[in-house]
């Protein structure tokens, strides 16, 4: 394993740190020389969310002596099922305030870094330079190939975890010459909404807990030069059946990034190499219909259909009075179901699903189908606030 941590000889612990890290110092694996590797150690952590709360925190027990950490986002209710960092008191707070709060009161000795910004190509470069490992904790693509290319590029190891419903992935790429990098695995993105985010398809609330302590566990090793990191292996979990597995990757000798020869050597345009916003159709008013225009419709009871293309577990939480369940998945075969002689409103959480379930519907010759702006929840916010948001 290459070394990420050259050991200082002019860094000592202090007696309180020695108190606090001895289990570690007793370790044959870590003892003094691993502590110190520790805290010299500088780590960025993308992502202050549900595996950057667990990866975040034992990171800081640990005695890692510099985390980073970036994120834009303020802290929702709907985080703190699995985002174990922030507490409800934290609603509404910056995710970066909060996790450094819960980071210091752990472990005064931990320095933290804040970076309240959306990681792009033209700042990844500069905040990855200033670290020894990236961890990626993020949920979508084009931060993924982002995080990526700029980690090859900088000669970073980049420790990879990802999550969706009761299952998870980690890795480790680039820990060294003959380590793979994401795109010798994923070359090119899914395509547009194929894969659905967890806000869509739901995720179990201590999947996050898992995965991110396997992404600690493993960004220590890289530390402390101990063990066999999961370079060039993938490993599977299926916490719903409670099952590890585990493939092989090799390195592409032809990556597009990591290769003798690249294609790319230089950060470009991620959401459009990713298609973000390609899926989403913008609709004139003619395809479209506010909450308060559907509200209007109901009262004045104009004859018309509404669609609910969600998940039927999700009409369990809400659902519009004499709405129809169709799931967007099942929609192609359901045409016979949704007339064409009357209005059709379309809907789903906030109107993502429902806008493509309308493009397809106006490929098929609906003329008279609307997408409703906001979703369920823009309708529950505005017309009826006894359905409750999720």
């Amino acid at each position: 394993m290459t070394e990420i941590i050259q050991q200082q000889t002019n860094t000592d612990l202090t007696h309180e740190e020695i108190a606090r890290y001895s289990r570690h110092l007793i370790l044959p694996d870590v003892g003094m020389e691993g502590q110190k590797k520790l805290k010299q150690a500088k780590v960025l952590i993308i992502g202050a969310g549900g595996l950057g709360s667990p990866l975040a925190m034992y990171l800081a027990a640990a005695g890692v002596g510099t985390l980073g950490l970036v994120d834009f986002d303020e802290v929702d209710k709907s985080n703190l099922q699995r985002q174990i960092i922030h507490t409800t008191d934290d609603i509404g707070r910056p995710k970066l305030q909060s996790a450094k709060d819960k980071i210091n009161a752990m472990n005064p000795n931990v320095e933290v870094e804040l970076h309240k910004t959306a990681l792009d190509s033209s700042n990844a470069l500069g905040i990855f330079d200033n670290y020894d490992i990236i961890v990626d904790c993020t949920d979508n693509f084009p931060t993924r190939y982002l995080t990526n290319d700029a980690a090859v590029f900088l000669n970073k190891p980049y420790v990879y975890g990802s999550i969706f419903r009761f299952e998870g992935q980690v890795t480790v790429f680039n820990a060294d010459e003959d380590s793979p990098c994401y795109r010798c695995l994923y070359e090119r993105p899914p395509p547009p909404g194929l894969v659905p985010s967890c806000a869509v398809g739901g995720v179990i609330g201590v999947l996050p807990g898992m995965i991110g302590t396997i992404q600690a566990n493993e960004v220590i090793k890289l530390i402390i030069g101990k063990g066999e990191p999961l370079s060039g292996r993938l490993l599977l979990l299926d916490a719903l059946d409670m099952e590890f597995k585990e493939l092989k990757i090799r390195k592409n000798p032809d990556c597009v990034v990591c290769s003798d020869d690249p294609e790319i050597t230089e950060l470009i345009d991620y959401d459009q190499f990713c298609g973000v916003g390609e899926d989403v159709p913008i609709f004139s008013e003619d395809f479209s219909i506010t909450v308060n225009e559907l509200k209007g419709w109901q009262d004045s009871n104009k004859d018309f259909m509404i669609l609910d293309v969600r998940e039927e577990p999700e009409t369990e939480i809400s659902k519009i009075e004499g709405s129809t369940l169709i799931p967007k998945g099942a929609i192609a075969d359901n045409l016979d179901k949704i007339p064409k002689d009357k209005p059709v409103v379309v809907h789903c959480k906030t109107g993502v699903r429902s806008a493509k379930v309308v493009n397809l519907l106006k490929q098929q010759g609906y003329d008279n189908v609307k997408n409703l702006i906001g979703g369920i929840n823009g309708y529950a916010k505005n017309i009826d606030p006894s359905l409750p948001l999720y």
